[in-house]
């Protein structure tokens, strides 16, 4: 076990809490397993009527993964390890989403990449005040996986495909206004919310109770430039889109993906279009997976977390360099089934 994940249970409840506070409550693969095991140990245990997700002391929910190990793996095991980081983390972002006992999500705070994997699954996401949700994976040349592809796939109109490209940040209201959030609620409620879920009360009536009407959603006010410019699923077709919109959210909204990976724009795109026509979760983890087997081991990776992360040049020489670089072949390569005893299964049930 880890004391990166404070796990125990509160009268009615298992709780969760991610104590990673210096890393933004990163995950970690012990972090990951600590998790599956305690909701394996709480489904078999009738004490326990709902599960509470949440993080401990700082300011995140939880940043994301562990870039710095995947790096690593990246770089000097041929992305063994990393693998196998993927492969468990996924089966955990499996086993809240089919998880027999109501999972409350408290999201109050920085939410992105793995944090999105771990609160997304969950019956009841809970935002605030604070909430920062994201997938800014095409940034650092990976693509938004830990379910991004189910989730954002259908999202209403193309704000998934809008997400999933430029990273955007959503705040609490706009999380609600989304569907990404079923509830908002301001963060000194959260813990009277907690106590109540953790008294026996029902997670939804406590919820809806507590709940607070939030400010203006300001992407709203951009819902019909982000429909029709991110409507095609064909990368080339949105860049031309927005270059012919002389106003300055198309003019800003182009400079932000000219700095992201043309490589994971177009395996977002495509990952998007094929989750949308699925119909099990464990099917996107699958397809997931071998994405993630593949990238990782791609240069835009390392390259990526070098230039956004690691040295903070934000300079990153992407290859190919350009979308019309990213071939369908490379893309064929990249979404191929893995060798027989490769492919991602998810926890025995």
């Amino acid at each position: 076990m880890t004391d990166e994940v404070l796990s125990s249970t509160e009268g009615a409840a298992g709780r969760l809490s991610l104590n990673r506070p210096k890393a933004l409550h990163a995950l970690t693969l012990e972090m990951c397993h600590a998790m599956s095991a305690a909701l394996m140990q709480w489904a078999s245990d009738d004490a326990v009527k709902a599960i509470i997700v949440d993080h401990a002391d700082g300011r995140g929910f939880c940043a994301g993964g562990d870039i710095a190990f995947l790096r690593n793996s990246a770089l000097n095991d041929g992305g063994v390890s990393g693998r196998k980081f993927f492969h468990d983390e996924y089966q955990l972002n499996h086993q809240l989403f089919t998880y027999a006992k109501p999972v409350v999500a408290f999201v109050d705070g920085v939410t992105m990449g793995g944090g999105v994997g771990i609160s997304q699954p969950a019956k009841y996401r809970v935002a605030t005040e604070n909430t920062r949700l994201a997938m800014p994976e095409t940034g650092i040349g990976l693509f938004p996986d830990v379910g991004g592809g189910w989730y954002l796939s259908r999202l209403q109109g193309r704000l998934g495909q809008f997400l999933a490209l430029t990273g955007a940040r959503l705040d609490g209201a706009e999380c609600l206004w989304a569907g990404l959030a079923t509830h908002y609620l301001p963060s000194e409620r959260l813990e009277e919310a907690k106590a109540r879920i953790a008294a026996g009360h029902e997670p939804g009536g406590v919820l809806s109770a507590l709940s607070a009407s939030p400010p203006e959603a300001r992407i709203e006010n951009n819902y019909s430039a982000i429909r029709k410019h991110f409507a095609s699923d064909r990368y080339e077709d949105i860049l031309a889109s927005l270059e012919a919109d002389s106003s300055e959210w198309a003019a800003k909204e182009l400079a932000t993906l000219s700095t992201k990976s043309p490589q994971t724009c177009k395996v977002a795109l495509r990952q998007l279009a094929e989750s949308a026509k699925l119909t099990d979760f464990a099917d996107n983890m699958r397809m997931e997976y071998r994405i993630a087997s593949r990238v990782l081991v791609r240069p835009d990776f390392a390259e990526g977390v070098r230039a956004v992360i690691t040295d903070k040049t934000n300079d990153p020489k992407w290859d190919p360099a350009t979308p019309e670089g990213v071939t369908e072949d490379l893309l064929d390569s990249i979404f191929a089934p893995l060798p027989e005893g490769e492919e991602w299964v998810p926890l025995p049930s």
